[in-house]
């Protein structure tokens, strides 16, 4: 599933290129599964406005639209939400280029382009709001890039889980996803099985800066490519070059050589190394 640097690149990428751009024609496919509400709410919905932003909330894409008419043009009417599931893309290109499988959504847009959602397995959603009657999408948690380290201390207080486990609990803190809980972990020396509850509060700050410096870094090069994830122009990422352990299990540690481990843990593969994380 694309974690947080990955959705984060793919929101820049369609900013950078669809900024200010209007759409002028919304297709949906068939099949009920990516869809939050329906198909013809959100091509009704869409078609006609103009894209003011888009932007990254948790692992969701938020396209901020705006309708001509209908006052500032510059202030958000409408949101369309996009969640990319396991296997969600969501591509910019031209109406001539060849659809893939599982295209699930097609929006034709003023400058000749069009912005395509792809999903094979059609664990993504797709969702249309109206500022108007509905609340403007915020998240289920915190933000993880912006927290302060005090207030990420405290999120942690009595909580009886695996910090692994509670890393990865969206309505705590959003975006952070399996690969980056791992690598944060490491570079912290925590191990994913500790009670979050009973961390020390130097360990919770150490798991901070770590986290800001793996999704700052990983962003800065466009996420992992672990599986099928590519960015709004269809290229991989190179954050899987910088993986310290995540998918490494037998292979030394590159701090202290111990044999990467992989265990079960909240139901995810989980990388640590024995040595380096206590």
């Amino acid at each position: 599933m694309p974690e947080l640097p990955e959705v984060e690149t793919i929101a820049r990428g369609v900013h950078e290129r669809l900024r200010g751009d209007q759409i002028l024609e919304a297709w949906f496919g068939s099949h009920k599964e990516p869809f939050k509400n329906s198909p013809g709410r959100q091509a009704a919905g869409l078609e006609g406005r103009t894209i003011l932003s888009v932007h990254r909330t948790g692992k969701h894409i938020v396209v901020e639209l705006g309708k001509s008419g209908a006052g500032n043009l510059n202030e958000p009417t409408a949101q369309w939400i996009v969640h990319l599931g396991m296997t969600g893309r969501l591509l910019v290109t031209t109406p001539d280029a060849e659809v893939a499988p599982h295209t699930h959504a097609r929006l034709r847009l003023k400058s000749g382009r069009e912005l395509r959602f792809v999903d094979p397995r059609r664990f993504g959603r797709l969702e249309f709001r109206e500022l108007s009657s509905d609340a403007a999408f915020t998240g289920p948690g915190k933000e993880p890039t912006t927290i302060t380290p005090d207030d990420f201390a405290k999120l942690f207080r009595g909580r009886r889980l695996a910090i692994k486990a509670a890393l990865l609990n969206q309505t705590i803190l959003h975006g952070v996803g399996n690969i980056y809980a791992d690598e944060s972990l490491f570079r912290a020396g925590i191990r994913p099985k500790r009670m979050a509850g009973r961390l020390k509060r130097d360990e919770l700050l150490r798991l901070h800066a770590a986290i800001q410096e793996v999704l700052a870094h990983a962003i800065q090069l466009g996420g992992s490519s672990v599986s099928d994830y590519v960015d709004a122009n269809g290229v991989r990422g190179f954050f899987q070059l910088e993986h310290r352990v995540y998918l490494r299990t037998g292979q030394p540690c590159l701090v202290c050589g111990t044999p990467i481990r992989r265990i079960l843990l909240a139901g995810r593969g989980t990388h640590y190394c024995p040595t380096c994380q206590r």
